[in-house]
Parts: C-alpha cells; structure tokens; sequence
C-alpha cells in the first residue's frame, strides 16, 4: 500500500540543477551498497511527479513504471517521457544504465512545449539501433556540457543542447503519428479541443464554451471530437477531470471535498455523482479500493 500524503509528492529535481536544467547518467549496478539500498527502498519507490519536462533514456536492462494507472516494462535501448503532470513510480528494475534529463518550461524551446502537449500521454518507446547511437551522442555530449558550470556561456550550451536532445526525442514520438499537414478538419479541430482541454479543464466545463474558443459551434466540435475519437466532447472533459480525481484520490490524502474544490466543483454533491457515473463506484469506494 503507498504511503498516503496530504498532497501528491512532486520531486523538485533540484539538485546539481543549473537554472532550470539538469542532466545525469547512471549505472545502477556500479553505485555503492548504500545508495542502492536507497533506491530499492520503498520510499524511493513512492509515486511522485517531477517540477519539470522529464526524459529517460535507457541504455541497458529493464525497468518497469507506472504511470497514471498504466504499468509498462521498459527494455533498452528505449526512451520515455513524462509530463509534470504525471504521476508515477518505478517497481523495480534490473542491470540498469539510464541517462536522464529535466527542463522547465522557461528553458524549454516554446515549440517543442506545444509539441510535448500534443504527445503527452506517452508510452515507453523502443529505439533502432541507429537513433540510440545518436541519441546517446547527443546525451554525452549535454552530460559533458552540464559539468563545465565555469565557461562563460554555460548555460546557453546546456539550453541549446538540451533542446537539441529533447527534439531527437520528439522526433521519434512523431514519426509514429500523422503528421500535422495531413490532418484532416475533423482532427485538426479535435486536437485543438484537446490542447484546451488540458490547460483548462478545472476551470471550464461545458462544451459549448470549448466550441466558443474555437469559434465554431457546439455541434459542429462534437461532430468533429466524435468522429475522430468515438467519444462527444463531454466524455473527454469528465475522463479528464476523474484522472486528476483518481491521482489525488489515490497518491494522498487530500479529502473528496477538497478535491472537488481543486477541480473546479463548489458543488461537492455533483462531484460526487459525476465520479460514481464516469467510474461506477463512489471517489471513497475508489481510494479504499486501491489502498487495500
């Protein structure tokens, strides 16, 4: 059972941090007994969620996560990326060498913000052999360029060698969808929906007020969310706020009251009714559930 907080942990990541930025690599196996035990402690393993952009590359063994409530096993050569807003724990791991780095929004290249929103949730993704020799290139060189804290421009090459790696990476995650000028109307209006929907959605709840950011008509955007996604634009609004429902329901102790309140809802009654229709059980019957 997780060790239940009154807010859901968040992982400053700030150590050996330079303005915003930090980069490691570890070999698991060659890290002293202590800092071992410390990994494989259960506190170590605590869902959390980072303060900034984070990318994981594994360049040997496997790990397996959760994330949000999805479990992957991860086998090398592979990369991931996890959004601040995601919550997540890893279970356990073998053999392991893992580069990884972090960036916040100010450091990050904008375009690449939009393109990471459009991406997030992502999987686990498996590299050819050829793009992990040229992403771990690219991470050597960012790790070297982290260590050199005395050069005068320090921080302009980690920015501009982060972003660098961060784009390898982003690359990789679009070429396994369609590109954005071979979207169709009905997509590219339901991926706009989605972009709204998740900067607002504990703020905004009726599709029409969607639609009106759009400036096109409430039918016409269930028209087109449907038609892309099988599900009317409620549908999306409700998975969405019962996701963060679920997060903090799960990973703390912050009350279904307080929770309705964090999301937007003054009308705990309504909250409650709208958790029980989207999952089948009430928020209380969720977190003892999962807290057996």
């Amino acid at each position: 059972m997780p060790k239940k907080q009154k807010s859901i942990p968040v992982n400053s990541m700030a150590h050996d941090s330079s303005e915003g930025i930090v980069i490691e690599k570890l070999s698991f196996n060659d890290l002293p007994a202590h800092d071992k035990a410390i990994l494989e402690s259960d506190e170590a393993k605590e869902s959390h969620r980072h303060d900034r952009h984070s990318f994981f590359l594994l360049e040997s063994g496997t790990v397996d996560i959760e994330i949000d409530f999805q479990k992957y096993t991860i086998v090398s050569p592979s990369v991931i990326y996890l959004h601040p807003d995601q919550v997540h724990r890893t279970t356990a791991f073998n053999d392991v060498i893992v580069s990884s780095w972090a960036i916040d929004n100010e450091n990050l290249n904008p375009e690449y913000l939009n393109l990471l929103e459009d991406i997030t949730p992502a999987a686990p993704l498996k590299l050819s052999p050829e793009t992990f020799s040229l992403i771990t290139d690219a991470t050597s060189l960012t790790v070297k360029l982290f260590g050199l804290k005395n050069n005068k421009l320090h921080h302009s090459l980690l920015k501009d060698s982060c972003n660098t790696l961060i784009a390898l990476v982003i690359a990789q995650y679009l070429e396994q969808s369609k590109p954005a000028d071979a979207l169709s109307r009905f997509e590219s209006v339901a991926k706009t929906f989605r972009q709204l929907l998740e900067r607002n959605y504990t703020t905004i709840k009726r599709p029409a007020d969607y639609a009106g950011k759009i400036n096109i008509t409430t039918a016409y955007l269930n028209e087109c969310v449907k038609n892309t996604t099988g599900h009317p634009v409620s549908y999306h609004i409700h998975q969405r706020i019962i996701l963060e429902a679920k997060r903090l329901l799960y990973h703390s102790d912050t009350s279904v009251k307080e929770i309705a309140v964090v999301l937007g809802y003054d009308d705990y009654p309504y909250f409650s009714r709208l958790f029980t229709k989207v999952t089948g059980m009430t928020a209380v019957t969720f977190r003892n559930k999962n807290h057996d």
